[in-house]
């Protein structure tokens, strides 16, 4: 779920206890894969990526504003993607979610605004999980036909994807209208007269009628436009809890309201009403865990939302984002992933998890490979490039992260936050680009990146729901930055202004050394301290550390200051330079995103660097 509400959760009180491993011990990937290079991930809005439509009416119509398709990403358009660095594309937004469009003529029912946010709704609000939204799609009676072709696209040009599966909630109105035969939609046998009972997929308000929430601020749905179904009412009887846990029968706005909460066979008190995973479980893998759940008698929902992850596993996705996963049990995760990484060990399970104490409990016990670094690395290199942070707390992030530093995926933005560009961010693109440096190469890590965010894009159009900062994810709208880059599809760049073609080719060096470097799979190390201690002219808007493997050493080195440029004498370790094993002498680097040339000096067996830093300049200098 998206929005400002996901820090200010009412949903079920489910507390876990973190659970503390040997570093030594922990599997470099939570499935027992062996990683062999860096990942990078390219999340992408299908509405919003071939989107030519520069419109951008607030609350504007498809037919106003325009909206992508699944058509629009060409063998051309991924290619461009493929060779920006990027190894998997994240297809945000594509099972078919609650729209206002009319589709009624294909079979497709129409959604109330009432418990829908924006013009193109909410893509948190999963109407049918068998199908896929038909504003994606050029005839909408094929629309799940034309994002199998996609997915052949995809694989056809070296990449593979995720889609989003979220488990907390679906929408108000969820029909699941091509459920296959011997299957059952969501709710469809619940006992609504009783709050809570194990197999209910909801949860009940009995004898209440759901109301919609009252607007507040000015705010009115369709942003006051009329619609046949805008009357301020919406009819279920009895009323369900809300998707972040709300259970009054009228929620609030501020609430997740056009969602309903999905029953795991978690009691209203709190308590469990399945099997818990015996102790030892964070141990085992993923076939064990497998193993544990075949004989035992799992909740209704659990089986349902398995069967929809196998159902497009078999289509030939490669893995999936899970949306708000703290707000599900563990043991559901272990149950899914387990049954997931059976049809294929392979795939790529990245989830929401907010609380660091959690951590580990969804990475070891619950299955997944990757969470969001968000509190951690996310919050930290935000403040920093807002200009109020401090950089010695980057090594105290990782040193806390050790043990499973290559589960936390890094970014910098994506379609929960704020775009960099963003007056309420860092207000410059370019002030993203030692962030990105260091986002990109401190662990082995994979690095995600959101569409536009290469070119500089500041989302600062009104969409309507919501606020600029964010591009929009409910709304028809056009992204201007990107747009220029599409250049009437022709996915060349031909718009760009000078800057933003400059910015792209960073991002596209940056992300390219990434994914074939070997000492980015390796050791970290951070010089940075030793640095702050012994460093004239170094201080807390620089950074360094280094990285290594058997067959290539790194150092890296950052300036976040926009308008100071830095001159000292960096310092390679005694320690290090050991763990290197070089002698006495001077050495070549070079660096691997504009080629310059420099000398590691090693004397006494202390390593040394002379740095001319330019303002939010970063060096990876290379030797081999």
């Amino acid at each position: 779920m998206k929005g400002v509400w996901k820090r200010t959760l009412l949903c079920i009180s489910i507390v876990f206890l973190g659970c503390q491993t040997d570093k030594n011990t922990t599997e470099k990937m939570t499935q027992g894969q062996t990683a062999k290079k860096k990942q990078v991930v390219y999340q992408v809005f299908p509405r919003l990526f071939g989107n030519t439509n520069t419109n951008n009416k607030p609350w504007g119509t498809l037919e106003e504003n325009g909206v992508g398709k699944f058509s629009d990403f060409s063998k051309e358009a991924l290619k461009e993607i493929k060779d920006l660095g990027v190894t998997y594309i994240w297809y945000t937004g594509v099972p078919h979610h609650g729209v206002i469009t009319d589709y009624s003529e294909f079979g497709i029912s129409n959604d109330d605004p009432d418990i829908f946010k924006g013009r193109a709704g909410s893509p948190y609000a999963v109407k049918d999980y068998y199908n896929v939204n038909p504003d994606l799609a050029e005839n909408p009676e094929k629309r799940l036909e034309e994002f199998q072709q996609l997915i052949e696209r995809t694989h056809a040009a070296g990449l593979k994807l995720l889609i989003d599966i979220v488990p907390n909630h679906v929408a108000r109105n969820y029909e699941g209208k091509s459920t296959p035969k011997g299957s059952e939609p969501f709710g469809a046998t619940d006992n609504t007269l009783v709050e809570y009972e194990r197999d209910n997929n909801f949860y009940y308000v009995p004898e209440a009628e759901f109301k919609v929430p009252n607007w507040e601020n000015g705010y009115i749905p369709l942003g006051g436009d009329t619609h046949v179904l805008s009357d301020g009412k919406f009819e279920e009887i009895p009323a369900k809890w809300t998707g972040n846990g709300s259970r009054s029968p009228q929620p609030s706005m501020n609430d997740w309201y056009e969602t309903v909460k999905i029953n795991y066979g978690v009691r209203p008190d709190g308590s469990y009403d399945f099997d818990r995973l015996p102790d030892g479980y964070d141990s085992k893998n993923y076939k064990e865990h497998y193993q544990f759940w075949s004989d035992k008698d799992v909740p209704s929902s659990w089986k349902k939302f398995k069967d929809i992850a196998l159902y497009w596993v078999e289509m030939g996705v490669d893995g999936f984002r899970y949306d708000m996963a703290e707000m599900v049990p563990v043991e559901f995760w272990s149950y899914m992933n387990s049954h997931i990484k059976m049809k294929n060990a392979d795939a790529f399970l990245l989830a929401e998890v907010y609380q660091p104490s959690l951590y580990r409990e969804y990475l070891l016990k619950g299955k997944m490979d990757y969470l969001y670094d968000k509190v951690e690395l996310y919050d930290s290199l935000k403040h920093i490039m807002q200009g109020h942070g401090w950089t010695d707390h980057i090594p105290k992030v990782q040193e806390g992260l050790q043990d499973i530093e290559h589960n936390m995926l890094h970014f910098l933005e994506n379609h929960d936050e704020q775009r960099i560009a963003s007056p309420d961010f860092a207000g410059s693109a370019e002030k993203g680009k030692p962030a990105m440096v260091v986002s990109a190469t401190i662990s082995t890590s994979p690095t995600m990146l959101y569409f536009g965010q290469e070119v500089g894009e500041a989302g600062k159009e009104d969409a309507g729901f919501g606020k600029p900062t964010r591009t929009s994810i409910f709304d028809y709208i056009g992204v201007p930055t990107h747009q220029r880059w599409l250049n009437d599809r022709k996915f060349d760049g031909g718009q760009l202004f000078e800057e933003e073609k400059s910015l792209r080719d960073f991002y596209k060096r940056l992300l390219n050394f990434t994914i074939g470097s070997d000492a980015l799979m390796g050791a970290y190390e951070d010089i940075h301290y030793y640095n702050r201690e012994h460093t004239n002219n170094y201080n807390h808007r620089v950074l360094s550390f280094v990285r290594w493997s058997a067959t290539e050493k790194l150092i890296v080195v950052s300036n976040f200051d926009a308008d100071t440029e830095y001159s000292f004498e960096l310092k390679i370790p005694k320690e290090q330079i050991q763990k290197w094993n070089l002698m006495d002498g001077e050495y070549s680097i070079r660096d691997v995103l504009y080629g310059s040339e420099n000398l590691l000096k090693v004397n006494d067996g202390m390593g040394k660097i002379q740095i001319e830093l330019k303002g939010l300049e970063s060096f990876i200098f290379q030797l081999n």
